[in-house]
């Protein structure tokens, strides 16, 4: 299929390169990641034409701004992530459109940096690595929790979607992966971060306070479709400080949004489509941790859906859903 339309797709600065390398792939391969990840011109376009991939929008690298400890140089290192990628939008608009990092570490200077690339640069919404560090190595917030209703607040004015991606567990909170290390990171970590994440938002009260909030997640939804009927048949019995008003599947069916990035599954796919239906579901390939070759010969083949059904999720729904200018 030509014309597809991606959006969990990374690159990185000099500042937020080097806290991807522990979970970038095989060391060997580091010089060609690091080459993929910083480059914002002829290779990555190259990539989208020979796989059919016709617009992009770009977000920076995890853990990105989430890992930097001390909120000024959170707050400039995003600011500088947003504007070299603001230059290669200006550049490439007919290509690239922006997710804005935020210094989460501070939730108003994230609302005003959110505002900044929305109002002044056009960005789509925002991209943001999981739980965010602050002051101290052994520290991790979530933003469920009540000091971040003005940052939604922003958000839900503003009207944008924020993309919630994974991120690795600090060792010293994740003793159950002990000797295992392996699995704390892509192969099953990140989904358990992820999908905790999405569940607090679900269970905390902030989609009532701001009902037309969109979280996007990737990777099928972060086992959360397959897992969402047992959620809320065992919240019967278990809601004990639950803060929403509603069950927590019907906030997930409203709320959020998933996309393809990086879980080829027919099965997987199957069973998110049935869940969440095809207008809330979206293609991504999750460059470069993920080939777009690997990521479009799937998306392509696959029989789990029309072709009606493919053009939507590949690119109408991107198109309507973040109303980009493009035919």
């Amino acid at each position: 299929m030509k014309g597809k339309i991606v959006f969990e797709e990374h690159f990185a600065t000099s500042d937020t390169l080097e806290n991807t390398r522990s979970f970038a792939g095989d060391s060997g391969k580091w010089e060609e990641f690091e080459r993929q990840i910083l480059d914002l011109d002829d290779e990555r376009l190259e990539l989208m034409d020979k796989n059919g991939i016709e617009f992009a929008i770009l977000s920076n690298n995890a853990p990105g701004v989430q890992a930097i400890l001390k909120t000024d140089e959170a707050i400039l290192a995003a600011q500088k992530a947003n504007d070299v990628l603001a230059e290669a939008v200006n550049k490439y608009s007919n290509r690239y459109a922006g997710f804005a990092a935020l210094p989460m570490q501070d939730p108003d200077a994230a609302s005003e940096e959110l505002t900044r690339c929305v109002k002044e640069m056009g960005f789509k919404g925002a991209m943001v690595n999981g739980f965010t560090q602050k002051d101290v190595p052994d520290s991790a917030i979530y933003y469920d929790i009540p000091e971040y209703r003005p940052f939604w607040d922003t958000v839900s004015k503003l009207d944008v979607p924020f993309y919630l991606h994974p991120r690795m567990q600090l060792p010293s909170r994740a003793p159950i992966y002990d000797g295992h290390p392996w699995l704390k990171s892509a192969p099953w970590g990140f989904a358990v971060e992820t999908s905790i994440h999405s569940l607090r938002m679900c269970g905390s009260g902030m989609f009532d306070d701001y009902p037309n909030l969109k979280i996007f997640i990737g990777h099928l939804g972060e086992h959360i479709p397959y897992d969402l009927w047992r959620i809320d048949a065992r919240m019967r019995f278990s809601r004990r400080d639950y803060r929403g008003k509603r069950p927590l599947g019907e906030y997930f069916l409203d709320n959020f949004m998933i996309t393809t990035s990086g879980n080829f599954s027919d099965p997987a796919f199957r069973c998110a489509l049935e869940v969440v239906g095809v207008e809330r579901m979206f293609f991504s390939a999750d460059y470069p941790f993920e080939t777009m070759e690997d990521a479009c010969e799937w998306f392509d083949s696959t029989t789990v859906i029309s072709e009606e059904d493919r053009v939507k999720i590949g690119r109408t729904n991107a198109i309507e859903y973040f109303n980009l200018d493009l035919e």
